[in-house]
């Protein structure tokens, strides 16, 4: 019992910051999970980190359509490009050698991380994208302030497909990656990319979860007694991080999210280097 209460803590600590950064908390968890747990499985270690992210995800995306700042139409078409590389990355996680792929996914984490840390331009408010094949969003939150902005359609759903295989394979969870991708690259203000980013994570989660679940890597025992004892946590985590998201600055969320890529990096880098 004691055990489940301690999980369940963490649960609470993950779910707060990953709601609050948009990034779901997976990248935490798995280094965790695997320093806990050294004997079991990444395959088994990845599905209980994804459930884990659905469950906040799903959490956090409740209370960010209570603040309405999530925008459905961009969620739902970033959701139908991350499916087929989401699945993909599920079914391939227990067969593809990891090594090589976690150098390589630490230097590009490392160095979107030091960029967010470092430069000025990833937290500097810029003008709508204009011209052709950008798609114009406006978003009006509860308090009434609306966001306005655009970005290029194609640009987006390629990101996703990539994200979404990516996220999946690592058990990571996709808002890490999504979250600087949408404000710097697509220049979606951060509380809307923080919010539409948990929307997409929730639904992608979900996705590879259920490719765990029918393969049989989390089942009805153990695992999925652990991983329902850290999403228990996480679900009132994730609440208490959207609660207090409005009440920090984009910049300040984005240095967070920054300093979380590299300790995700050299936690890739360390798993690679060690084997």
């Amino acid at each position: 019992m004691v055990e489940f209460g301690l999980l369940a803590l963490l649960g609470v600590a993950l779910g707060a910051f990953g709601t609050l950064v948009g990034a779901g908390g997976g990248f935490l968890l798995v280094p965790i999970l695997l320093f806990v747990y050294p004997d079991t499985p990444p395959d088994t270690i990845t599905a209980m980190s994804l459930f884990v992210v659905f469950a906040n995800a799903a959490s956090g995306t409740v209370a960010y359509w209570r603040q309405r700042r999530i925008d459905l139409l961009t969620g739902g078409l970033f959701a139908i490009a991350t499916l087929p590389g989401a699945v993909a990355g599920a079914i391939l996680v227990g067969y593809i050698p990891r090594q090589q792929f976690n150098i390589l996914f630490a230097a590009a984490l490392g160095g979107i991380g030091a960029w967010l840390l470092l430069s000025r331009r990833a937290t500097a408010i810029r003008a709508p994208l204009t011209g052709g094949g950008v798609l114009r969003r406006s978003i009006t939150d509860h308090t009434g302030y609306t966001y306005v902005y655009g970005y290029r359609l194609w640009h987006g759903l390629a990101i996703s497909a990539v994200v979404g295989f990516v996220s999946s394979l690592l058990g990571i969870g996709g808002g890490i990656v999504h979250v600087p991708v949408m404000v710097v690259m697509l220049r979606f203000p951060v509380y809307v990319a923080t919010a539409t980013s948990h929307f997409v994570l929730a639904l992608m989660a979900l996705e590879a979860t259920l490719v765990h679940v029918a393969d049989g890597t989390l089942a009805w025992n153990l695992v999925l007694a652990r991983s329902g004892a850290i999403a228990a946590g996480a679900i009132v985590g994730a609440q208490a991080g959207a609660h207090f998201s409005h009440r920090v600055r984009g910049d300040t969320i984005l240095r967070a999210l920054g300093g979380a890529l590299i300790l995700v990096a050299a936690r890739l880098l360390w798993t690679a280097l060690s084997r």
